[in-house]
């Protein structure tokens, strides 16, 4: 993920025995033109996109060599370790076999609908089999292709499947001088398309290709078109996301959750603590009540959540994040249709309440739970009924054109973390609390 860099040579003076292989390239003279592959990217990402907008939940999973170190994805850059003390972790990478399973499963559980994995992050170790560079999993202490065994418990799970990829690399000696020297640029651009073509072609179907940082090139360099374009040929049904410096199918807010606008799609992609990639010391996580809060922002304002979690060395998912994915898929089995099946929500003004809708239906998610009542200020239609989803008890409610008043409810919140009031509207609802802070009447002085 984006971190504060400085445009050094992190690689100069490193030996040619610890780089990656950088071949030759190959034209790619049976790819369409980048215009007409643009055309039908934009003719088709309807179709494509809509298993994605209905999915909204997905986890994401950063995984490498950086997980032994224990320090954050981001050691290698932040604390200048020499290359030659970072490439023997390599060999002491080794996750338990078919660790992904695990994986999977809680994100099933969780109620999320894909993954993303890291195939290959910023430190330039590649969790797959490839022939471009021994710097690999199969070559290096797993023995084995890692992708492959997430591919396979992803879709086990039924869950769709997103490959991560990163542009930027700290390996390969190409990867920084690339941006002053034009042999070093061709070699680089042609070792990074015959690493995301293997992607593309050894695993089947593949849903989602998620670039990262493409430091220190810009779309130009990197013949982000023509890179768009060998995608589409080899994986005509993926989407792409905007970070080879095109648009892509969708944007990606980071650690913060801001939608789009226009009607572009958007994915706000955030951490369960604060680090990406395993920290055995970073210990803020997040409360579900959090997540469960971002997931339905996310789903008001029409984007989707991708979720992170950091796997320890072995593989296996640190306790907390299972903790908190677990009380989120408890609540998501209740509440989940209020999530996959929700339409732009206008209604969002409340201090202890979000929001979501689905056509005349609103759902008012209550985090902070006051006893007694709640009360939505300014609600522009009628309400018919009102329950409570988690028991499917009636909730009473009175209604004014300034205020909407659900009473009678128990002093201890009905479920965890957050509980959802089924609002059955007469038209689509709406909130306008200017008109209240207009027209209520005042008192004299």
């Amino acid at each position: 993920m984006e971190n504060s860099i400085t445009r050094r040579d992190m690689l100069k003076g490193a030996g040619a025995s610890l780089a990656a292989v950088a071949l030759p390239g190959t034209p790619f003279s049976s790819e369409p033109s980048a215009q007409s592959t643009a055309t039908a990217q934009d003719q088709t990402r309807a179709q494509r996109m809509q298993w994605w907008h209905a999915a909204r939940f997905g986890m994401f999973i950063h995984f490498g060599v950086y997980s032994t170190i224990e320090r954050h994805e981001w050691v290698m850059e932040n604390e200048a370790i020499p290359m030659n003390q970072y490439v023997p972790h390599a060999v002491t990478f080794k996750p338990v076999l078919n660790s992904p399973r695990a994986w999977a499963r809680l994100a099933k559980q969780a109620g999320m609908k894909y993954m993303v994995m890291t195939t290959k992050h910023h430190e330039g170790f590649c969790n797959f089999d490839t022939k471009l560079t021994t710097y690999c999993a199969p070559k290096q202490g797993p023995g084995r292709d890692m992708v492959r065994e997430y591919v396979e418990a992803a879709r086990a799970e039924g869950l769709r499947v997103g490959f991560y990829y990163s542009l930027m690399d700290w390996h390969h000696p190409d990867g920084a001088r690339c941006a002053t020297d034009e042999a070093a640029r061709r070699r680089f651009v042609d070792y990074t398309y015959g690493l995301i073509r293997e992607l593309m072609t050894n695993y089947g179907k593949v849903d989602v290709l998620w670039y990262d940082v493409a430091w220190p090139l810009d779309a130009n360099g990197w013949e982000s078109e023509r890179m768009n374009a060998m995608v589409f040929e080899l994986q005509p049904e993926i989407i792409v996301n905007n970070r080879n410096k095109l648009p892509g199918d969708f944007s990606t807010p980071e650690q913060e959750i801001v939608a789009a606008t226009n009607g572009r799609a958007w994915e706000s992609c955030m951490t369960l603590n604060d680090s990406w990639g395993y920290q055995r010391a970073d210990d803020d996580w997040k409360s579900s009540r959090t997540i469960v809060r971002n997931l339905v922002q996310c789903a008001c304002d029409g984007g989707n959540y991708l979720l992170n979690i950091g796997p320890k060395p072995d593989g296996s998912i640190p306790e907390e994040s299972v903790r908190v994915l677990t009380e989120v898929g408890a609540w998501m089995s209740t509440n989940g249709e209020t999530i996959y099946k929700s339409d732009l929500c206008q209604v969002r003004r409340s201090n202890y309440a979000s929001f979501t809708r689905t056509g005349n239906m609103l759902y008012m998610h209550v985090h902070f739970w006051p006893g007694e009542y709640v009360a939505i200020s300014g609600l522009q239609t009628k309400v018919k009924a009102a329950h409570l989803l988690k028991t499917g008890a009636e909730v009473k409610f009175t209604q004014d054109e300034f205020q909407t008043k659900f009473v009678g409810l128990t002093e201890k919140a009905p479920d965890y973390p957050v509980t959802t009031i089924a609002i059955e509207c007469e038209s689509e609802p709406t909130q306008n609390t200017d008109f209240v802070r207009i027209n209520k009447p005042r008192d004299g002085v």
